[in-house]
C-alpha cells in the first residue's frame, strides 16, 4: 500500500532541495542512518578547509588539496566530490579563498557508503518517499555530470571491492570468469587477474571503475582481442528502482541485461557487481614511437600516412593502438599485440616506418618489447593513476574506415584546424583504434546495447583542452563551448556515426543519436519498465528528457 505522503510526492512537480519546506528533517536523516547501520556520510566539499574560520590552522591541509586538485585519487576516495571542474563549478575551489563562499553546488548532500543490497534499497526508498534526487558514484571519473546531483542522496559504491575468479557455466558461455564488485578499479583488476593467471578486458586509464566503463560499452587495449567490456559481461547483480535484489543475465531479466551491456550506467538499476569472462594470460608484445613537427607540410603528411596504415593495423587480430597528436608532435603511445612476438609487432609497424622515411620524417623515439603477461605490458606503457589529470574537457567521435578511404584530406584539415587554434593552445587530439566488429568479436548484432557505430569504427577519437587548476568558471564554459564546436567538425565527416558516451559532452544536441543510435527507443522502454518513476536520472542518459529536467537552479522538475 502506498502512503498518502508518497502519493503526494509522486505528484510533486519538482524534487526538493535543501531549504525547501519538504526537505528531509535532521530526524529523517538520523532515522535513515540508523536503518543502514551508520553508513550515512554528510557531503563535504574537498576544499572546505580552505574556507575554515581557523584557516591558518588548516593551511597545510589546504595547500595539500591544491597540490592534489588535478589528480584523481582525492576524488575517487571521496563519497561526493567528482573529477570534473566543470561540474564542481568552482562552488568551493581551493584557489578562490578568502572568498567567503564555499557550497556543495552540484554535489550530493549526503551519501550512503554502500555495503550491499540492503543499503541500496534503503537509499532508493528514502529518496522516493522524501521526493529528493538520487545519484550514484563510484570513482566520480565522469566528465558529463552523471555521478553527481544537486540536492541528491548519493549511493557511493566505491568500497564494493570484491573480485573473485571461478569457473562459470551457462547456456552461452562456459569457462573462467571473474565476479567484479562495483568499486573495483582497473589498476586492481589487472593486477589481481595476472596473479591468478588471467587477463580481463578493461580500460586504458587505471583508475576507471569497472561498472560505469562496461555499461557505457567499454574500450581498452584488449578489446581488439576479446571484444568490448559489454561483449564480455555475463551477468549483473543489481538492485532495481523498487528495491528488488536480482540478477540480470541473458536468461534472467534478459532485457535489463541487454540494456546494462552498453546502454549506459546508473540509469536502469543500481549495479552491485558484474561477472565477466576471464582470459588466459600470456606474452604481450608492445611498441611506442613518435615524431615531431619540424616542417608542417611534412608533419601532416606523416599524420595522414598513419591514418592509412590504421586500415591495415585493424586487420591484424588483437592489434590495438593508443595514439595522440598536437601541433608539436605525433605519438603512438602504445601498440598492443597479445600472444604474439616482438618480431611480429616490429613487422606490423615496419611498412609505416618506411613510409615515414620516404617523407624524410625521422623518428624521435621508437621501441618495442615483449612482456610475459598483459599486466606487465600495461605497467610498462601506461601512466600511473595520478598522472591522469582532471583539469580538461573532452569531446569525441567514432571515425569509420570510410572517412579515411573517402575523405582523408578533410579529416586532416580538421585535425590541423584544431591543433593550430591559437586561442586554445593546450589542445590535444587522441584516439584508440580497435577492431570490435561482430565478426571479430564473435557475437550477434543484437546481443547487447552497444552503439552500432562501434562495430563499424576504425577508432574512437577525442578532442580535449587542458586548463589551469585555478581557472574561473567563465574559462571552463569557454573551453566547453570550444570542445563542442570542435566535436561538431567531425559530424559531416562521419555521417550516421556516433560517439563514446563515457568520453563525451553533456550538452551534445544530438546525444540520443550519437550515444545510443537505433537502440534508443528500446532502451527507453526498458527504462520505463524497471524505473517507471525515473528515480535514477542523469544527463544524456536514456530518458533524460522524458520525465525530469533541471531548472535554472539545478532542481529536477517534471518535463512540461
Amino acid at each position: 500500500m502506498i502512503s498518502a505522503e508518497v502519493q503526494m510526492f509522486d505528484e510533486s512537480p519538482c524534487r526538493f532541495l535543501p531549504g525547501d519546506a519538504g526537505w528531509p528533517t535532521e530526524n529523517d536523516w538520523s532515522r535513515l542512518n540508523r536503518t543502514i547501520g551508520g553508513r550515512l556520510i554528510r557531503g563535504t566539499p574537498l576544499a572546505q578547509t580552505c574556507y575554515s574560520p581557523t584557516v591558518d590552522a588548516d593551511r597545510d591541509t589546504c595547500v595539500q588539496i591544491r597540490e592534489e586538485w588535478v589528480s584523481g585519487e582525492i576524488y575517487y576516495e571521496d563519497p561526493v566530490n567528482v573529477m570534473s571542474p566543470y561540474w564542481l563549478n568552482n562552488s568551493c575551489s581551493p584557489y578562490l579563498e578568502p572568498n567567503p563562499s564555499c557550497t556543495l553546488g552540484n554535489l550530493a548532500v549526503y551519501a550512503i557508503n554502500v555495503d550491499g543490497p540492503e543499503t541500496v534499497a534503503a537509499g532508493l526508498k528514502f529518496a522516493r518517499e522524501k521526493n529528493i534526487r538520487l545519484s550514484i558514484k563510484n570513482t566520480g571519473h565522469d566528465y558529463i555530470g552523471r555521478s553527481n546531483g544537486k540536492g541528491s542522496l548519493g549511493l557511493w559504491t566505491h568500497n564494493l571491492k570484491n573480485l573473485t575468479f571461478f569457473n562459470y557455466s551457462g547456456p552461452h558461455y562456459t569457462g573462467p570468469a571473474a565476479k567484479v564488485g562495483a568499486g573495483v578499479q582497473f589498476f586492481d583488476a589487472y593486477k589481481l587477474a595476472a596473479a591468478a593467471g588471467y587477463r580481463l578486458v578493461g580500460g586504458y586509464c587505471p583508475s576507471v571503475g569497472a561498472i560505469g566503463w562496461t555499461s557505457g560499452a567499454g574500450h581498452g587495449p584488449l578489446a581488439a582481442s576479446y571484444g568490448m567490456g559489454a561483449d564480455n559481461v555475463l551477468e549483473f547483480e543489481v538492485v532495481t528502482a523498487d528495491g528488488r535484489h536480482t540478477t540480470a543475465s541473458p536468461t534472467q531479466n534478459s532485457d535489463l541485461y541487454w540494456a546494462l551491456s552498453g546502454g549506459g550506467a546508473g540509469t536502469y538499476a543500481v549495479v552491485l557487481s558484474l561477472t565477466t569472462k576471464a582470459h588466459r594470460d600470456g606474452n604481450t608484445a608492445g611498441a611506442t614511437l613518435s615524431f615531431v613537427n619540424t616542417n608542417p607540410a611534412t608533419y601532416w603528411a606523416g599524420v595522414a600516412t598513419f591514418q592509412k596504415h590504421l586500415l591495415t593495423f585493424n586487420t591484424i587480430p588483437g592489434f590495438a593502438t593508443s595514439w595522440g597528436l598536437d601541433n608539436q608532435a605525433f605519438s603512438l603511445n602504445v601498440a598492443t599485440l597479445p600472444d604474439r612476438s616482438q618480431a611480429d609487432i616490429e613487422a606490423a609497424l615496419k611498412p609505416f616506418i618506411e613510409d615515414l622515411q620516404k617523407l624524410n620524417i625521422s623518428l624521435a623515439s621508437y621501441s618495442t618489447s615483449l612482456h610475459p603477461s598483459f599486466y606487465d605490458h600495461y605497467q610498462a606503457y601506461t601512466f600511473p593513476p595520478e598522472i591522469y589529470a582532471t583539469n580538461s574537457s573532452l569531446g569525441g567521435r567514432l571515425i569509420p574506415p570510410s572517412t579515411i578511404q573517402n575523405n582523408l584530406t578533410g579529416l586532416i584539415d580538421v585535425f590541423r584546424q584544431i591543433a593550430t587554434d591559437a586561442d586554445f593552445p593546450r589542445n590535444r587530439i587522441s584516439a584508440i583504434s580497435i577492431n570490435v566488429t561482430h565478426d571479430r568479436v564473435g557475437n550477434r548484432p543484437d546481443s547487447n546495447a552497444v552503439l552500432p557505430a562501434w562495430r563499424e569504427a576504425l577508432y574512437t577519437l577525442n578532442v580535449g583542452i587542458g586548463f589551469d587548476a585555478d581557472a574561473p568558471i567563465s574559462e571552463l564554459q569557454a573551453v566547453q563551448a570550444k570542445v563542442n564546436a570542435w566535436q561538431a567538425l567531425f559530424t559531416p565527416l562521419t555521417p550516421g556515426g556516433g560517439g563514446y558516451m563515457n568520453e563525451a559532452t553533456y550538452d551534445d544536441p544530438t546525444w540520443k543519436e550519437d550515444y545510443f543510435g537505433v537502440n534508443y527507443n528500446k532502451l527507453l522502454a526498458i527504462k520505463k519498465k524497471y524505473d517507471p518513476k525515473f528515480t535514477l536520472w542523469q544527463h544524456t542518459s536514456v530518458g533524460a528528457d522524458a520525465y525530469w529536467e533541471p531548472d535554472a537552479d539545478g532542481r529536477l522538475c517534471r518535463v512540461r
